[in-house]
């Protein structure tokens, strides 16, 4: 059986002109430790195709652009600059969608499967929801609680466990499609599980800081590989 080939959507500048590529090596290094093999994906329409057909499993990371107006609760709209990210990435995981193919979203990426799945952001979680603590500090930690029963929670194996925050934008409405199955102590939305998908999880927080550690939710990486392992037998 060959390594599950795991397509990672590529980030940029966009808070300096959007002139360069950028990939957090966490990222690749919590696949590559988790036994796949990850590539990079640039911002090319010509390329979908490739994604969706000849990689096992996809990888949403964290970014800061803006999502269609639609994405956002009533009266609000993104604050963040337009990305040509967008296009791509949102073919990328709906075809994913479609073939029940494994996703993993981070951050943005959690947003974005949420959405394309029915469910509403706040750009600014903080004016949505006052009584917020702190999520917009990078390197910052905080609890969250596991819901039990989820895949999540089988897959973590705990109920609560610290992870880091650093993300303005939040998931404000959950649709019936998505189960919440992660929230900090203040309420706010930290993991997702799109239910009708075999593999489709959603972590607010950037697990790839924590890669090449002992924490916790590095387990997810294995899971999503795994999960991506039995895509690529299939397809052999």
């Amino acid at each position: 059986m060959r390594q599950p080939r795991i397509a990672i959507i590529l980030d940029e500048n966009t808070s300096t002109g959007g002139t360069r590529y950028e990939a957090a090596k966490g990222y690749f290094r919590g696949v590559r430790d988790a036994g796949g093999l990850p590539f990079g994906i640039p911002y090319v329409p010509e390329i979908v195709d490739i994604a969706l057909n000849e990689f096992d499993g996809f990888v949403s990371v964290g970014g800061r652009f803006a999502f269609p107006d639609d994405w956002y609760i009533e009266g609000e709209i993104s604050r963040a600059p337009p990305s040509e990210r967008l296009e791509v990435e949102r073919a990328i995981m709906e075809g994913y969608l479609q073939k029940d193919k494994p996703i993993l979203g981070i951050c943005s990426g959690m947003q974005m499967l949420a959405c394309l799945n029915g469910c509403r952001l706040t750009p600014d979680l903080n004016t949505t929801f006052p009584s917020a603590g702190e999520h917009d500090k990078r390197d910052h930690l905080h609890s969250i609680e596991i819901l039990l029963g989820s895949r999540l929670a089988k897959i973590i194996g705990r109920s609560r466990i610290d992870v880091n925050t650093f993300h303005r934008e939040a998931v404000a409405q959950v649709s019936p499609a998505v189960l919440a199955s992660a929230l900090a102590d203040d309420g706010i939305v930290e993991a997702i599980e799109v239910t009708s998908a075999s593999f489709a999880i959603g972590l607010q927080w950037h697990q790839e800081q924590h890669a090449g550690t002992d924490h916790p939710g590095n387990v997810v990486f294995r899971s999503f590989v795994q999960a991506a392992a039995g895509t690529a037998t299939s397809v052999r």
